[in-house]
Parts: structure tokens; C-alpha cells; sequence
């Protein structure tokens, strides 16, 4: 068994693409629309589907957004540099909610930003 993918719900697909491939230099892999269900499922990722897990996106037709509730936490992406990404992604219009830095407690460099419908992600910084 392997992990597929994550699905999040969104309000504004075009804007949830453009974040999550402008922003974080994801790819498009793949969109579908089902106009008999009223919804379009867009996924990306870094690699291919078959290579590893991706985001599945999940736009249903006529719901502009969603209660994020308190049970959902966040993405984890691991980046080269905790600081340089946070100063990119700012340079790109993305929102960081927490700068780079050590975790409470310990000594790994991590960071948040936000997209544009709420969800967190968090960058961990390669170790060394």
C-alpha cells in the first residue's frame, strides 16, 4: 500500500492551481470536469502520481467556501531552506502565517503559510 493523495475541498479552483503552482512550484498534473456530479477534481504535486502522493483539489460547482473545522492540521512539504522559501513564496503574493524558524522544543527549522482558502502548510527544512 501506498498513500494516493490528500483532498481538499476549495472555493476558487483557478486560485487554488495558481497558488499551489505559482506559489509553491507544484504542477498541474491532471483536471476533470463531472458536470453530471456538478464538481471538477484537479490534482498536483512535484512528480508524477505514479512516483508519489499528490493534492487532489475538489471544487464542487456553486460552493465558493468551506469551515475548515478543527480536526485538520496541515500539509508537510520538506524544502532545502526554510528561509529562502518563506522569502520566496512572500515574493510570489503567498501568505506566511509563521516564519522560519526552530520548533518549540527542538531544533528543526520549520515554517507555515497559508493558501488561499485556509489550509495550512508547513515547510520543513531539510537536515543536514
Amino acid at each position: 500500500m501506498r498513500i494516493l493523495h490528500t483532498m481538499l475541498r476549495v472555493g476558487d479552483l483557478d486560485r487554488s492551481i495558481k497558488f499551489y503552482t505559482e506559489v509553491l512550484g507544484m504542477r498541474l498534473l491532471r483536471r476533470n470536469d463531472y458536470p453530471d456530479g456538478k464538481f471538477t477534481l484537479a490534482f498536483i504535486g512535484y512528480q508524477e502520481e505514479s512516483e508519489g502522493a499528490v493534492i487532489e483539489l475538489t471544487h464542487n460547482w456553486g460552493v465558493e467556501s468551506y469551515e475548515l473545522g478543527s480536526g485538520y492540521g496541515h500539509i508537510a512539504l520538506e524544502v532545502e531552506d526554510a528561509y529562502a522559501a518563506c522569502a520566496e513564496i512572500k515574493a510570489r503574493g503567498g501568505i506566511v502565517t509563521r516564519e522560519a524558524g526552530p520548533m518549540k522544543h527542538g531544533t528543526t527549522v520549520i515554517a507555515f503559510v497559508q493558501d488561499p482558502d485556509g489550509y495550512k502548510v508547513e515547510l520543513i527544512q531539510r537536515k543536514a
